[in-house]
């Protein structure tokens, strides 16, 4: 028989979400370590300095450790793809959960940079997995008209992780740890990363399958099971199931007429647009640079003449901007769309990203090869008074452009723009160049805050400029959409060639606002218990 399942979408996707934690886990922890004592100490390859304290691991190094994580999670979203498609999102999602308390047990008992890195390259496998199958599991499972903000909400879990995970709160087990002496200060808090997934791993036995999945394997009874538990309240002839249930039997029956799916077909032209459209929406996630302000905000804030627990405390600060400004952008996303959630998000992210470069190059002065402090080769430029505040205060409104736009449509979009047969595989690929690019990222920073300062800030905001220019002319509204119908509207109904529709004419109000009035429509039909319109199917396209 096995556990009753669980079918409220929104508990669905508080425990799915964990899976995201996991990353924000990596995140805080690392961030509040890197500028600790204990820390530099235990892995310190640069010596000390005049004051008798260890400058720590080498910048390119400490770079190394960072990036580790991103490159395992690169592979293994890669191959995330293949493990959900034959095994269900489900059980991918727990593989990954075992994956990250194998990791953690070897990162907290490291005893040396190697064992280190090794272990985080195995933490990297499960967020690798999770980061692109969770968004794919709560997309299938989801009801559009809620779609947007449960998927979403991933992001969330990155900065919160429901209560016992997430940026935030580890940032401050971290600090708190800080006070510990010796290897405790680190071991602690990379230990109790395990707890999440622990939590993931159980919670997850409590969750139906993707009915998507399930259609696709011709589980159909389970499918219609699934279907209504969480969109019926367990009744299978509710107008909303039958609708749901009829659209996806016709587009599995359509894609059924295709080969099996591969990543070859990403690159094909009536599939290429998309594919192209969903690696760059996780690549420009990276490109805006809030990831290197996560990892690295103790070297931005070291710059601006803080130091030891007041450096702590208020690179904080951001953690819990994270997590406050993230909730508007949950509750706007399927209201408003995600189109003009991205637009005003890169356009305020290169404003204080060029504000900071502006004010460091103008104010700051050089410290010297030692960093400011002596221990800190990273932070290369010191700036103080009324600069100094300024500069916390770009890097605060950063934070404050990123946590409602990019951070929870980047999740959220390239999970619906793939048709069924791929999107496990396509949000896998998608996924992948998002950890390609941290990867790269973590790497280059340290480097760069060394040997070209101030001016690390203007490339990420003329990224910004870039990111905006390519998500007008090129990303089209999906909100509020059915997943079928989103697939429709970027291919030819006739199937011969690619068309799509230009992304700057798809407006919210030719889109959201219309869903939103059909799904209030479907709503008044099942509070009158009304019998299903049998013919509201998805149209029928040759493929």
């Amino acid at each position: 028989m096995g556990l009753p399942k669980i079918g409220n979408v929104y508990f669905i996707a508080a425990i799915a979400i964990i899976g995201g934690g996991l990353f924000g886990f990596d995140i805080s922890s690392m961030s509040a370590v890197i500028a600790t004592q204990p820390y530099k100490c235990y892995f310190n390859q640069q010596g000390y300095n005049d004051a008798g304290e260890c400058i720590g691991p080498r910048a390119d190094v400490q770079g190394g450790i960072t990036a580790s994580m991103a490159g395992g999670s690169w592979l293994a979203a890669l191959c995330s793809g293949y493990l959900s498609d034959r095994l269900g999102r489900k059980p991918a999602i727990q593989i990954g959960a075992v994956i990250w308390v194998i990791g953690c047990i070897i990162v907290c008992a490291s005893q040396n940079i190697a064992m280190l890195i090794v272990g985080r390259i195995i933490n990297g496998f499960c967020v690798g997995i999770c980061s692109a199958q969770v968004p794919v599991y709560i997309s299938e499972i989801a009801p559009p008209s809620k779609r947007g903000k449960l998927v979403g909400a991933q992001q969330w879990a990155i900065t919160w992780a429901n209560l016992l995970s997430g940026i935030m709160i580890m940032f401050y087990i971290s600090y708190g740890c800080s006070f510990i002496n010796g290897t405790g200060a680190f071991r602690a808090p990379w230990a109790l990363q395990m707890i999440p997934a622990i939590l993931l791993f159980f919670g997850m036995m409590l969750l139906p399958e993707s009915p998507r999945w399930l259609a696709s394997k011709d589980r159909w009874e389970e499918t219609l099971e699934v279907l209504s538990l969480t969109h019926g309240h367990g009744d299978p002839e509710s107008p909303f199931v039958v609708r749901e249930f009829n659209e996806i039997k016709e587009w599995i029956r359509i894609e059924s007429e295709a080969k099996n799916a591969s990543y070859l077909e990403l690159i094909r032209p009536r599939m290429l647009n998309r594919t192209i459209t969903g690696l760059f929406m996780q690549i420009w996630s990276q490109l805006t640079g809030m990831n290197v302000m996560m990892y690295y905000i103790t070297y931005i804030f070291t710059m601006a003449g803080l130091s030891g627990n007041t450096l702590l405390v208020s690179s904080s600060i951001q953690y819990v901007i994270n997590v406050v400004m993230t909730i508007p952008g949950l509750l706007l996303v399927d209201r408003v769309g995600r189109r003009p959630l991205l637009l005003v998000g890169a356009a305020f992210m290169a404003l204080w990203l060029f504000a900071n470069a502006g004010i460091l190059g103008v104010y700051g002065t050089y410290p010297g090869p030692g960093g400011v402090g002596g221990n800190t080769p990273e932070a290369s430029t010191e700036v103080t008074g009324a600069a100094s505040k300024a500069v916390i205060a770009c890097s605060y409104l950063f934070v404050a452009s990123y946590a409602p736009t990019w951070g929870p449509v980047s999740w959220i979009y390239p999970s619906e723009i793939f048709p069924n047969r791929v999107r496990g595989k396509a949000t896998a690929l998608a996924t992948s160049a998002n950890w390609a690019f941290n990867f790269a990222l973590g790497y280059f920073v340290p480097p760069a805050f060394i040997n070209i300062r101030y001016h690390t800030y203007t490339i990420f905001g003329v990224f910004c400029v870039a990111m905006w220019i390519h998500v007008f002319l090129c990303f089209p509204e999906t909100g509020g959409k059915p997943l079928e119908e989103v697939t429709a509207m970027f291919e030819d109904p006739n199937g011969i060639k690619y068309i799509g529709t230009p992304a700057w004419k798809t407006s919210t109000s030719t889109s959201i606002t219309s869903r939103m009035e059909r799904g209030q429509d479907l709503e008044k039909k099942l509070s009158n218990d009304e019998a299903p319109e049998t013919h509201e199917v998805a149209p029928k396209q040759t493929i």
